[in-house]
């Protein structure tokens, strides 16, 4: 088991980063979804004398949009599930699925999944499931649920009881940019979900191949991993005689199509075809255990049922998920802030575990304190939870909770009230609390804050203090598995609240490869412990200026960036670490507050590749109405909706940001930007579309078109701004009916 953060001035063959005081891959392209087409007849027309422009002319008779894919009274973009086994059947891949597809692949994480290890899965059961996180765009929700704690699990199951749980977008996103795998729900209950289990599992092979052909398929198109199966009604003798079958075919044409899913069964039906929750995996269930690739047991058991089952499991031991209930409903062990108590003896005997529900955090208790109770919740459970190492390049993270109160673009402010975008979540640390050891005073606390952020909502505030007999406290921030490639840039935006003069530096830990080099200096015989300072960044190369282009610089907010270059040779990173020193001459205990903001480590030679530009933006599907109500000396106002598209490589990005200029224009189409210096932030896309909802522009006058014009930012995974006459672009010009 690894430790999951330590405050060390330990042993270790790290690299100290920093000046000592402040100064003034192969990943496959993910599947796209099916090319959006303008239907016959459709108002909007592309301009055929400027590219990417398009008119239309205002109506007020919008066709209707497909109710599955767009909130009823907002009209948002959200992520939806299915209630029966038609609608399962009928589905084939829309246009308007493309909004629900996830844009991050699963990361590269170790050790793998597929190791012999305990695992982690955490079960969402939340309310009915499909609350603000269904909004794709993001929603402007206040205190909404939030998960951060991501190093800490393994696996992702949002449940909900409908038949078809598709998860959120949302989710999928910020779990795979974790390494953690996201599983859908397929559950039957009460009578009726025994007539459906009836209805394709009692007949011919061909019933129950189709259904599992169609939950491949959604897996493999949302780019999510796989299935927990939920069987909670009895089965007839027939449909229980195929579910076997069934699951052995569901998991080899999952296995094929989404390398490294998983299908998992829940503890429910026995082999007799009886709804009987049995708490452990034992001789009525194990024929669905030998079906699948793993099995997750009801929450009433008790160590016997432990103890018993390692016979059960033999060299599976792993793949048994221990059902734990967060809210302990029934007759359990542990659960709520007695939850350790489960895990405890769960790895005692070496078993995965399943948390179900640890949004009881949330539900049960004050939604004020819900950061300070979820911290201490996973805080109890964290020395039963291996962590696991991120493993690829580039690594940045902004600290964004995909939630807050404003939103931050690089220490400028872009919008003002609460909002919730759970793919907007970036990187999340190892989370925790930690003193020095020994007599000593030192110690250090770690959490998220919503008060102020560089880059999202949020950002990472670290409070300490350093004890008299020592020059330094340190944190673990990250557990990192990477080969390093030969040169490597890394950054650091932070700042000190308060008249603190302590030092800030990134430590990295370096594996043990015997012919590790840093630059022309080599640790291969330094002493355990020994440090070396990396040699800041001074003057970058022309094509690294965007990147770097903040460096060594005191930035709005009181933010500093501090970048540097490493050369290396053969070298593992494996912990990045942030520490805190006093400054020189100081003999006293020093306190101190620190926020950061960022972190990037970037291969250097990923920086030298031109940036594809983002390309053929296209409007479609759009929707004019009139505002509610408008005061008469104004001029006429109208509410615009519309869906953008755009062609661009996905596995370069962590996102879009979209933007728009609005007026009035009588001349041609131009390519200079209308209105203000700066445009309208309208949101982020995860996917190369974004849907526009009543942005109000002002109504055509005669004889004169109005004038949008859309603006496609990308953000590049390496995390630095493009400019502006690099982003893709779009104008729609609209003219009053004649």
């Amino acid at each position: 088991m690894e430790a999951s953060t330590v405050l060390t001035r330990a042993a270790a063959r790290r690299l100290r980063q920093g000046p000592s005081a402040p100064e003034a891959k192969a990943q496959k392209e993910p599947d796209r979804p099916p090319r959006r087409r303008r239907r016959p007849g459709s108002r909007i027309k592309e301009d055929r004398e400027a590219a990417g422009v398009f008119r239309e002319v205002v109506s007020f008779t919008p066709d209707p949009l497909p109710v599955r894919y767009y909130d009823k009274d907002t009209t948002e973009p959200v992520s939806f599930y299915f209630s029966s086994l038609e609608e399962l059947l009928a589905w084939t891949p829309h246009m308007e699925d493309g909004f629900n597809v996830a844009l991050e692949p699963l990361g590269c994480r170790q050790p793998p999944l597929s190791s012999r290890r305990p695992r982690t899965l955490l079960c969402h059961d939340m309310m009915g499931g499909y609350l603000e996180d269904r909004f794709i765009q993001g929603s402007a929700v206040q205190n909404p649920y939030s998960f951060y704690h991501w190093q800490y699990i393994d696996i992702f199951v949002y449940f909900s009881h409908h038949m078809v749980t598709i998860p959120p977008v949302g989710w999928t996103n910020a779990a795979h940019r974790h390494g953690v795998c996201v599983l859908g729900t397929f559950i039957t209950e009460w009578d009726d979900g025994a007539r459906l289990c009836e209805a394709f599992l009692a007949g011919e092979e061909r019933s129950y191949q189709a259904v599992a052909d169609q939950l491949v398929q959604i897996a493999h198109f949302f780019h999510f991993d796989g299935w927990l199966i939920n069987i909670e009604n009895s089965l007839s003798p027939a449909a229980v005689r195929n579910m076997p079958p069934f699951l052995r075919y569901l998991t080899t044409q999952l296995h094929w199509q989404v390398p490294g899913g998983l299908v998992l069964w829940y503890d429910s039906v026995m082999q007799n075809g009886k709804l009987r929750w049995q708490d452990e995996l034992n001789e009525h269930n194990r024929v669905f255990f030998d079906s699948c690739d793993g099995f997750f047991t009801n929450y009433n058991w008790r160590e016997e049922h432990l103890e018993r089952m390692l016979g059960q499991a033999g060299e599976r031991l792993a793949d048994v998920y221990v059902g734990v209930d967060v809210f302990a409903r029934g007759n359990v062990v542990g659960g709520r802030f007695d939850t350790d108590k489960s895990l405890e003896l769960i790895r005692k005997h070496g078993f995965s575990a399943a948390l179900f529900a640890p949004g009881w955090v949330y539900e049960c208790l004050e939604k004020s304190d819900f950061f300070q109770n979820q911290d201490k919740f996973w805080s109890l459970l964290q020395r039963f939870l291996p962590t696991h190492s991120i493993c690829s390049l580039p690594f940045v993270t902004s600290f964004c909770l995909g939630m807050g109160t404003r939103r931050v673009c690089y220490g400028q402010e872009q919008a003002v009230g609460p909002w919730y975008h759970p793919s907007a979540q970036e990187t999340q640390p190892l989370f925790g609390e930690h003193t020095l050891p020994g007599a000593g005073r030192g110690w250090l606390k770690m959490h998220c804050c919503l008060a102020d952020a560089w880059h999202g909502g949020s950002s990472l505030l670290l409070r300490g203090v350093i004890p008299p007999e020592v020059g330094n406290v340190a944190v673990r921030l990250f557990s990192l598995q990477i080969p390093v490639p030969p040169r490597i840039f890394l950054s650091l935006v932070y700042k000190l609240e308060g008249s603190s003069d302590v030092s800030v530096a990134l430590e990295l830990t370096t594996g043990d490869a015997g012919t590790c080099h840093i630059g022309s200096i080599s640790v291969l015989s330094a002493e355990a412990g020994s440090r070396q300072s990396l040699r800041p960044l001074q003057v970058p190369p022309a094509k690294l200026a965007r990147w770097a282009g903040r460096c060594g610089q005191l930035l709005s907010g009181g933010w500093i960036q501090r970048c540097y270059e490493v050369s290396l040779r053969g070298c593992l990173l494996r912990d990045l670490f942030v520490s805190f020193s006093r400054p020189p001459g100081s003999r006293e205990e020093e306190s101190f507050t620190c926020r950061l903001g960022e972190i990037q480590v970037v291969d250097a030679d990923s920086l030298l590749a031109p940036l594809p530009r983002v390309q053929d933006v296209a409007v479609s599907q759009v929707r004019w109405q009139r505002p509610p109500s408008e005061p008469q000396s104004h001029p006429a106002l109208l509410r615009l909706s519309c869906i953008l598209h755009w062609s661009y490589l996905l596995l370069q990005v962590r996102c879009f940001r979209v933007h728009c200029w609005r007026g009035t224009r009588s001349d041609s189409p131009s390519r200079e930007p209308p209105g203000p210096e700066k445009p309208m932030f309208l949101g982020l896309a995860f996917a190369n579309q974004y849907r526009v909802v009543d942005l109000v522009v002002e109504a055509a006058g005669p004889g004169r078109d109005g004038r949008v014009e859309f603006l496609v930012e990308p953000v590049p995974r390496e995390g630095f701004l493009v400019p502006q006459a690099e982003w893709g672009r779009a104008a729609l010009l609209y003219s009053a009916p004649a």
